[in-house]
Protein backbone atom coordinates (compact mmCIF):
# COMPACT_ATOMS: atom_id res chain seq x y z
CA UNK A 1 0.00 0.00 0.00
CA UNK A 2 1.09 3.57 -0.61
CA UNK A 3 0.13 6.84 1.02
CA UNK A 4 1.28 10.29 1.98
CA UNK A 5 0.38 13.89 2.61
CA UNK A 6 -1.88 16.16 0.53
CA UNK A 7 0.82 17.97 -1.47
CA UNK A 8 2.85 14.81 -2.19
CA UNK A 9 6.03 15.95 -0.44
CA UNK A 10 5.75 12.99 2.00
CA UNK A 11 5.23 9.54 0.48
CA UNK A 12 5.47 6.08 2.03
CA UNK A 13 4.62 2.46 1.41
CA UNK A 14 4.00 -0.51 3.66
CA UNK A 15 3.17 -4.19 3.51
CA UNK A 16 -0.48 -5.03 4.00
CA UNK A 17 -3.71 -6.02 2.32
CA UNK A 18 -7.18 -4.62 2.98
CA UNK A 19 -9.48 -4.86 4.76
CA UNK A 20 -7.55 -2.98 7.45
CA UNK A 21 -8.40 -2.85 11.14
CA UNK A 22 -8.25 0.81 12.23
CA UNK A 23 -8.93 2.73 15.43
CA UNK A 24 -11.05 5.88 15.46
CA UNK A 25 -9.89 7.87 18.47
CA UNK A 26 -11.85 10.63 20.22
CA UNK A 27 -8.87 12.38 21.85
CA UNK A 28 -8.37 16.12 21.44
CA UNK A 29 -5.95 15.64 18.51
CA UNK A 30 -7.64 12.85 16.54
CA UNK A 31 -11.18 14.21 16.91
CA UNK A 32 -10.06 17.49 15.33
CA UNK A 33 -8.11 15.92 12.45
CA UNK A 34 -10.15 12.79 11.61
CA UNK A 35 -7.11 10.53 11.99
CA UNK A 36 -7.88 6.81 11.51
CA UNK A 37 -5.09 4.73 13.08
CA UNK A 38 -3.67 1.85 11.07
CA UNK A 39 -0.74 0.34 12.99
CA UNK A 40 2.14 -0.68 10.73
CA UNK A 41 5.25 -2.32 12.24
CA UNK A 42 8.39 -0.26 11.62
CA UNK A 43 9.99 -3.06 9.60
CA UNK A 44 7.01 -3.11 7.17
CA UNK A 45 7.04 0.68 6.54
CA UNK A 46 9.27 2.58 4.10
CA UNK A 47 9.42 6.36 3.86
CA UNK A 48 9.89 6.88 0.11
CA UNK A 49 10.41 10.64 0.26
CA UNK A 50 9.88 13.66 2.44
CA UNK A 51 11.92 13.14 5.59
CA UNK A 52 13.12 16.75 5.24
CA UNK A 53 9.49 17.90 4.80
CA UNK A 54 8.36 16.55 8.19
CA UNK A 55 8.02 18.67 11.29
CA UNK A 56 7.33 17.34 14.79
CA UNK A 57 4.80 18.26 17.46
CA UNK A 58 4.69 16.73 20.95
CA UNK A 59 2.31 17.40 23.82
CA UNK A 60 1.19 15.81 27.09
CA UNK A 61 3.72 13.13 28.02
CA UNK A 62 5.78 13.90 24.91
CA UNK A 63 6.00 10.19 24.11
CA UNK A 64 4.08 10.44 20.83
CA UNK A 65 5.91 12.11 17.95
CA UNK A 66 3.27 13.74 15.72
CA UNK A 67 4.83 14.28 12.29
CA UNK A 68 3.30 16.81 9.91
CA UNK A 69 4.21 17.87 6.39
CA UNK A 70 5.58 21.40 6.81
CA UNK A 71 4.19 22.33 3.38
CA UNK A 72 0.54 21.22 3.52
CA UNK A 73 0.11 20.49 7.26
CA UNK A 74 -1.17 16.91 6.86
CA UNK A 75 -0.22 14.26 9.43
CA UNK A 76 -0.18 11.11 7.28
CA UNK A 77 1.68 8.99 9.86
CA UNK A 78 3.31 9.39 13.26
CA UNK A 79 4.94 7.53 16.15
CA UNK A 80 2.24 6.79 18.75
CA UNK A 81 3.00 6.24 22.43
CA UNK A 82 0.66 3.23 22.45
CA UNK A 83 2.68 1.22 19.90
CA UNK A 84 6.39 2.14 20.12
CA UNK A 85 7.24 -0.65 17.66
CA UNK A 86 4.93 0.65 14.93
CA UNK A 87 3.94 3.74 12.98
CA UNK A 88 0.33 4.87 13.09
CA UNK A 89 -0.63 5.51 9.48
CA UNK A 90 -3.68 7.65 8.78
CA UNK A 91 -5.95 5.40 6.72
CA UNK A 92 -7.47 8.58 5.25
CA UNK A 93 -4.08 9.28 3.61
CA UNK A 94 -3.78 6.06 1.62
CA UNK A 95 -3.44 6.46 -2.12
CA UNK A 96 -6.66 4.62 -2.85
CA UNK A 97 -9.98 3.87 -1.21
CA UNK A 98 -9.71 0.66 0.79
CA UNK A 99 -12.04 -1.37 2.97
CA UNK A 100 -11.68 -0.45 6.64
CA UNK A 101 -12.97 -2.08 9.80
CA UNK A 102 -13.27 0.82 12.24
CA UNK A 103 -13.17 0.30 16.02
CA UNK A 104 -13.82 3.26 18.34
CA UNK A 105 -11.04 4.07 20.82
CA UNK A 106 -11.68 6.27 23.88
CA UNK A 107 -8.59 8.43 23.66
CA UNK A 108 -10.17 10.98 26.02
CA UNK A 109 -9.56 8.31 28.68
CA UNK A 110 -6.33 6.99 27.18
CA UNK A 111 -4.87 5.05 30.12
CA UNK A 112 -8.06 3.03 30.69
CA UNK A 113 -8.80 2.51 27.00
CA UNK A 114 -5.23 1.40 26.19
CA UNK A 115 -5.50 -1.42 28.75
CA UNK A 116 -8.57 -2.69 26.86
CA UNK A 117 -6.86 -2.93 23.46
CA UNK A 118 -6.50 -6.49 22.15
CA UNK A 119 -3.11 -7.91 23.12
CA UNK A 120 -2.51 -5.45 25.96
CA UNK A 121 -2.35 -6.48 29.60
CA UNK A 122 -5.33 -5.61 31.75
Amino acid sequence: MKGGCHCGAVRYEFAGEPPFEVLKCNCSMCARTGFLHLMVPHEEFTLLKGEDSLTSYRFGTGAANHLFCKHCGVKSFYQPRSHPEAWSVNANCLGEEVELRVTPFDGKNWETAFKKLPGEDS
